[in-house]
């Protein structure tokens, strides 16, 4: 066999080692990025199932809207951090900012977080928007972007999926609401 054969045999298989090599390597990022989403899928999981989160989710829903109707209140917003009786706001607002920026960045899938949690993103962003609006003055539009575009992204999937996103090929189980009767006599429940 001539040298130049030797080179040439040579040369392809330093080709196909580096071809298979590469083809290695990205699939080991393929699996590196899937458990990087799940490493942030289940951090926020966890964020979104505590008390303290639960305590603020309240609170925001609940005791904000009365509290904005005072413009001391809203006067308090401007100022950041804000105080101790308002941290709620942040404590929903920043999760939801650094959630967003997962989706914008690709570290969770934009489905994967709509899919799990466009209710209660579109049910903070609605609570938030109005504290939002007062503390714009005085941080500008960018303050929460990453959250606006979760929530805009949520609305979306919410409007694109108005009965969830069951697979339409897959039956849905008998679900019996075996106390119905006994909550519309006691009154709490009135049919639609």
């Amino acid at each position: 066999m001539s040298l130049e054969a030797v080179n040439t045999i040579a040369s392809i298989g330093t080709l196909l080692v580096i071809a298979a090599t590469a083809i290695a390597a990205i699939a080991q990022l393929r699996h590196m990025r899937g458990s990087n989403q799940i490493v942030a899928l289940t951090e926020c999981r966890e964020v979104l199932e505590s008390e303290p989160f639960a305590r603020a989710m309240r609170y925001i829903s609940h005791e904000l809207p009365e509290l904005m109707k005072d413009p001391q209140v809203r006067a308090r917003l401007m100022k950041a951090p804000v105080d101790e009786e308002l941290r709620a706001v942040n404590v929903v607002g920043n999760f939801f900012e650094s959630m967003g920026s997962f989706v914008k960045h690709g570290i969770i899938d934009a489905e994967i977080a709509c899919d799990l949690w466009s209710g209660i993103v579109v049910q903070s962003w609605n609570s938030l928007t109005p504290v939002l609006g007062v503390m714009r003055r005085s941080t500008g539009a960018a303050l929460w972007e990453n959250f606006e575009y979760l929530a805009s992204l949520s609305e979306e999937w919410v409007a694109k999926n108005p009965n969830g996103a069951y697979p339409a090929a897959r039956p849905h189980l008998v679900v019996e609401d075996v106390w119905r009767a006994a909550d519309e006599a006691a009154g709490i429940y009135q049919r639609q």
